[in-house]
Parts: structure tokens; sequence; C-alpha cells
């Protein structure tokens, strides 16, 4: 898989971001875990891998539907997907998730979740799904979690899944996929379903439970 991943994505470092074939391969290695289920399919629809040094900023637009006003605003990223485009990383941060595997982040794992989920269009959190799982078992296992996050962190409760999760269902996936691959264990102690439909999706996790 990461063989075809490097033959099929070009790798661009930007704003003096250094890669090497080694960093490549690690980072196609990685892109490829959330995929293997899907197989070189869950690879498609997409061509460009963008490496920054370290964090990035993205100028957005916001369209207040109330008032009709737009404003513009600067995020700053470590990591971004975008559907039919690249995928867009800080080397900094996947520097760290190598050195650090286990602590529950990965940044390259969670943009290739937004890459999956946007196989079928717009990241909603429901990724084109295999025929052993119910997409209404999904959708209803996964919304009630995202909820529940919701909850938890609008009454200023601290959460076993990071409060960024909340932040959508295209999110929460995201987030929860992280925990998958890297601590596993947390995840079933929150949210032992979540966990479980991962499992079926994305295969048994390497991490130590």
């Amino acid at each position: 898989m990461a063989t075809i991943f490097l033959a099929r994505k070009r790798f661009h470092a930007l704003a003096g971001a250094e890669l090497d074939e080694r960093l490549r391969l690690l980072i196609a290695m990685q892109a490829c875990l959330p995929a293997l289920q899907q197989g070189p399919r869950g690879l498609r629809g997409w061509n460009e891998v963008l490496i920054y040094p370290g964090e990035f900023k993205v100028r957005r637009k916001h369209h207040d539907e109330r008032s009709g006003v737009v404003s513009e605003a600067e995020d700053v990223l470590i990591g971004e997907a975008w559907e039919h485009g690249p995928l867009v990383l800080s080397l900094a941060d996947i520097l760290l998730d190598l050195e650090q595997p286990w602590d529950g982040y990965n940044v390259v794992v969670h943009e290739m979740a937004h890459k999956l989920d946007m196989l079928d269009g717009p990241a909603d959190g429901v990724p084109p799904l295999p025929s052993g799982i119910a997409r209404r078992a999904w959708i209803n296992a996964f919304q009630r979690a995202y909820d529940d996050l919701i909850a938890e962190t609008a009454r200023g409760r601290e959460t076993l899944i990071d409060a960024y999760a909340a932040e959508g269902t295209d999110e929460f996936f995201a987030v929860v996929s992280e925990l998958h691959w890297s601590q596993p264990g947390v995840l079933q102690r929150s949210e032992p379903v979540v966990a479980e439909l991962l499992t079926a999706y994305y295969g048994p996790s390497p991490a130590p439970h």
C-alpha cells in the first residue's frame, strides 16, 4: 500500500520543509494505515501531499446567514484535507507523532480519516462503509457519542476524547480515528460502541491497550 501511495501521490515540500525518501515512506505508511481495509481504492480522488515545516496559516471566509455579513479570519493548522485536493501536513507534528506513537494523536491518520470520509462527498463523519457495518448503526452510535461529548464540554468537564472532536461530526470521526490507532484503550473506556465499529471499519489497532 505504501508503494502504491508513493507511486500515486506527488510530495511538495513548502516554505523550507526538507523531505528525504525515508520521510516520504514514513508518511506514506502512516497514511495507508486507515486505508488498509479499503485497499488502493481508499486512496482515490486526490494526488498531492503538501508538507510545511510546522504550523501553517489558512485564510477562511465566514458567511453569517442571519446578518449576511462575510468576514475573514486566519486559522493556524497542523493539517488539512481538501475534497479532491491535497493532503496538507506539518512536518514538525509528523515527527512528533513518530516519536510518541501511543499518545492519542496522529496528524496523518486524522487527515486521512477526513479523506476516507470524503470519498462519498463532503466530510460528515460517515465514510463509505463495508457491507458488514450497517449505516444506521454507525450514524446512531457516532451521533450519540458526539452529542454526549458536546454536553460534557459545555459543562466544562474534562473528557477522555479531545474536546476538538466537538467541532463537528467530521472532526469527531477524525479524532476517534486517531485514538483507534494510537490509544484504543482510551476509546474503549470512553465509547465502547464507537470503538467496536472502528475496529470493524479499520481492522485491529497495533497500539497497546
